[in-house]
């Protein structure tokens, strides 16, 4: 279903650009409170970006005027407002941010009453409600009520996941990406009795996600072997992904946290339909994992609202992303990067082994990816090169491997991903790919 604004996951773009601006914030809350029936409440937060403050007054302000009562979180991880919405009743969840991006962009995304984000049909009918980007906008202040306990309520929730000081004399690195979650993660840990060494946790309005965090482990493998810490947890800047670095500095990726805690459920028979739901993304060793162990994958496409659609038509509990995303539907109604880092934390005291061992559940196929920032998009089938080059590689690979490429719906990039039975056949694959793309594209 085409969408104008809306992309993987929500709306999102640099910060006083044709979209993410005031105006369009205001229009876009204004078409969500209509699409929502114009009553009730709707709960909105916010990461730590300098542009979050006058976006959620706009979209409020939208929100609004077409009806709704929005109350304002302030600065909360995107998941704390995805289980406020259900817990307060509300109608609608909004979360201004623009989750791994730099500091300069900013977005708006939107969960539905249920605290799941919305349907692709959803998120079209609410761009057909949209008034033009250049219509004159009035009225864009409003009053907003203001939620202060909503991080406690989170973070009361998250410490009940394990017992009191479960985590007494255990040495954690915690890299919350000058983002959301610098108030909420290291609070937790340290409640459950870990020494948390913090990186990433002087949120300035600017450095969200500026070196560290999720999208940059190198940091967060380095302080772990500095400090003898047991692990390391990075979150992005909104607090849906978690990436994880083992005792020796070794960063496992969202494939490897998905494949260890989808094994030891099934050894325990407590994999919900013995079923694990993933994306394209993901290793195809995932696959082999989980089948040996005796569950199945499932794979959507990229997105992890799809992974969570998926998850509820099939009845599954746990699914995810190889970008972090992971989402333990027993717990949180969308990607929590905290419950993850605490499910993990389970399994290593239920078995009282080290991550390291832990993360060899999972044993990958040789796997190549690049991104290629392009000048803009366009329907790949127009990709000449880019099509026979696909084909070809599909060909010689058969079974042993795969070919995936994609624009991101959330950049202007074009994901390329190769895997095969060595690691000489991904490289030189995918070098054929970006040579094909750079034929199509204006790669910049």
């Amino acid at each position: 279903m085409k969408r104008d604004y809306f992309g993987t996951d929500g709306v999102r773009g640099p910060y006083g650009g044709p979209v993410i601006n005031e105006t369009f914030a205001f229009q876009l809350g204004r078409a969500a409170g209509r699409w929502a029936g114009g009553c009730g409440r709707v709960v909105i937060g916010r990461d730590t970006r300098a542009s979050g403050e006058s976006l959620v007054r706009a979209v409020a302000a939208g929100l609004a005027a077409a009806g709704l009562e929005p109350v304002s979180l302030g600065v909360l991880p995107t998941p704390a407002v995805a289980g406020a919405v259900r817990s307060a009743g509300a109608v609608l969840g909004v979360v201004v941010t623009a989750s791994h991006n730099p500091a300069a962009d900013n977005g708006i995304k939107f969960f539905a009453g249920t605290g799941i984000k919305l349907t692709d049909a959803d998120e079209a009918r609410i761009e057909q409600l949209l008034t033009p980007p250049t219509a004159v906008v009035e009225g864009m202040d409003a009053a907003v009520c203001e939620d202060t306990e909503a991080v406690a309520r989170y973070i009361a929730a998250a410490c009940a996941l394990l017992p009191a000081q479960a985590l007494a004399g255990w040495k954690i690195v915690l890299d919350t990406a000058n983002g959301a979650t610098a108030w909420t993660s290291p609070v937790v840990l340290r409640a459950l009795g870990a020494e948390v060494v913090a990186l990433g946790d002087t949120p300035d309005g600017k450095n969200i996600n500026d070196g560290v965090g999720s999208e940059h482990p190198e940091k967060l493998a380095a302080k772990v072997l500095a400090t003898g810490a047991r692990l390391g947890i990075a979150h992005d800047g909104d607090g849906d992904r978690c990436i994880l670095c083992d005792e020796h500095g070794e960063v496992l990726d969202g494939d490897e946290v998905l494949a260890l805690l989808a094994v030891h459920a099934l050894g325990k028979g407590a994999l919900a339909a013995c079923t694990l739901v993933v994306t394209v993304q993901s290793n195809l060793g995932v696959d082999a994992a989980v089948t040996a162990a005796g569950g199945r994958v499932v794979r959507t496409g990229v997105g992890d609202r799809y992974v969570i659609e998926r998850m509820l038509a099939e009845g599954a509990k746990l699914g995810g992303e190889s970008s972090g995303h992971i989402i333990c539907a027993e717990i949180a109604p969308t990607g929590d990067g905290l419950v993850a880092a605490l499910k993990v934390l389970e399994v290593m005291r239920e078995t009282g082994r080290p991550l390291s061992e832990l993360r060899k559940a999972l044993v990958k196929f040789p796997q190549a990816t690049r991104n290629l920032k392009v000048q803009q998009r366009r329907e790949l089938s127009s990709c000449v090169a880019l099509t026979v080059a696909i084909a070809a590689l599909e060909t010689e690979l058969g079974s042993q491997g795969r070919v995936l490429v994609r624009f991101s719906g959330t950049e202007a990039k074009l994901r390329l991903l190769v895997e095969g039975p060595t690691e000489s056949a991904v490289r030189s694959g995918i070098e054929r790919l970006a040579t094909a793309a750079m034929d199509d594209l204006e790669v910049v």
